[in-house]
């Protein structure tokens, strides 16, 4: 599979004169008066629209979050690199105009496929009334292969030093695939002592044990070897790119993945937005291809931490049958006595069923039964844990609650 890459990058080559026409042909409609208003030019315009705007891309977008409302006063937000490391950073949503200090909380985002912009709504949500950092992961085909491996104890080196970065006190939220790592963090943290162990974790909609309730991506990752992944589903970075040479898992497998499982509902939303957009309702157009052009923008993982999530996380289910390794010692969940635990599922999730999440309370022995909570979300999908109005009514005052109450 060395040259699937070289390929798709073909293809999208190929396919980029047609969209910069389409591009050009758009900015040109204000300037065709009533006429752009007219049934059939509306529809060629909602074609090219759709057209232009189903193109992935793999640069992270941005979060674009300039003001959030604390309280009853709108105070400005801005972004800070704390640490900028080969394979990602810890960014920090400073706010300057904010009296009372505010709980910190890190933001423990996916390496999916797609980049942490992806919880941008979570995060929105969370600075209403918390001081919010995040993991800012870096696409792997823009970093050099000088860099070295980035595999699946490195992301949980990256947590624990996020979390020295930011010091005595903080707390964690982890959203789907790296609940596992996080956890793994909090436990060897905690063993070790470390004065920067958080002082809570939630855990959301993430796979802690998948045996709980399989789901079509689980038994997916089941049907083949870990040898069959590596051989079809790896490739090498181009020339073109400043990771050239290294292999990674592309975004571009991924979201094709993701969007095989919903494949008609994709198909329905990118008709619905033509239809809108051939009818004129620019606005609620406006929502389809906000949400398409964040879910389009994907990111390369290296091939060392997608082979080894998929081995240890989804294949041996390896901490939640207590025989997961970090550098050479045994992740022991039971050692966490002081981090309060909170778990999140969506009674309606198929990518991390209701039960695997809720795993985790069966693995941290050591805590005390008033610092352990789950709630199950009724009416929601996957991404309506985190993201939504359900997620800003009522799972929102869950999470602010447990922070609340340990802080």
């Amino acid at each position: 599979m060395q040259l699937l890459y070289s390929g798709y990058q073909a293809w999208t080559d190929m396919l980029t004169p047609a969209r910069i026409a389409a591009r050009m042909a758009l900015q040109m409609r204000n300037g065709m008066g009533p006429v752009a208003d007219w049934a059939m030019p509306r529809r060629m315009f909602a074609l090219m629209d759709v057209f232009q705007g189903a193109e992935l891309t793999h640069v992270r977008p941005a979060y674009d979050i300039h003001t959030v409302l604390c309280g009853n006063a709108e105070v400005a937000v801005r972004e800070e690199v704390l640490l900028d490391l080969p394979f990602g950073g810890l960014l920090h949503f400073a706010k300057d105009d904010v009296e009372t200090p505010q709980p910190r909380v890190l933001v423990v985002a996916p390496m999916s496929g797609h980049f942490a912009t992806l919880l941008r709504s979570t995060v929105q949500t969370l600075l209403r009334d918390h001081d919010v950092y995040i993991t800012d992961w870096k696409n792997a085909r823009d970093v050099p292969a000088s860099a070295g491996r980035f595999g699946f104890e490195d992301y949980v080196d990256y947590v624990i030093r996020f979390f020295q970065n930011m010091g005595p006190g903080a707390h964690l939220l982890s959203v789907c695939q790296p609940c596992v790592p996080a956890l793994a963090a909090v436990a060897v943290m905690s063993e070790d002592n470390d004065p920067a162990t958080p002082r809570s974790m939630t855990l959301m909609g993430g796979p802690i044990d998948t045996r709980a309730a399989p789901t079509v991506v689980n038994e997916l990752a089941n049907e083949k070897s870990i040898e069959w992944f590596e051989k079809n589903l790896i490739s090498t970075v181009p020339m073109r790119y400043p990771g050239a040479g290294r292999q990674v898992y592309p975004g571009f497998l991924q979201l094709s993945a993701f969007m095989a499982m919903n494949l008609e509902r994709h198909g329905a939303q990118h008709r619905e937005l033509y239809q809108l957009l051939a009818d004129g309702k620019t606005v609620e157009a406006d929502h389809i291809k906000s949400f398409y052009e964040e879910y389009f923008a994907v990111l390369d993982m290296t091939k060392e931490f997608y082979l080894e999530t998929v081995d240890r996380v989804f294949q041996r289910t390896l901490l939640a049958r207590g025989e997961l390794m970090h550098r050479g010692r045994l992740v022991n969940p039971g050692a966490i006595r002081k981090t309060a635990l909170l778990t999140v599922e969506g009674e309606r999730d198929d990518i991390c069923a209701v039960g695997q999440t809720a795993a985790a309370h069966l693995l941290c022995t050591g805590l005390r039964p008033h610092l352990k909570r789950h709630h199950l979300q009724p009416g929601v999908g996957h991404y309506g844990v985190f993201s939504g109005r359900k997620w800003e009514n009522q799972v929102y005052p869950q999470v602010r609650n447990m922070i609340l109450a340990v802080n």
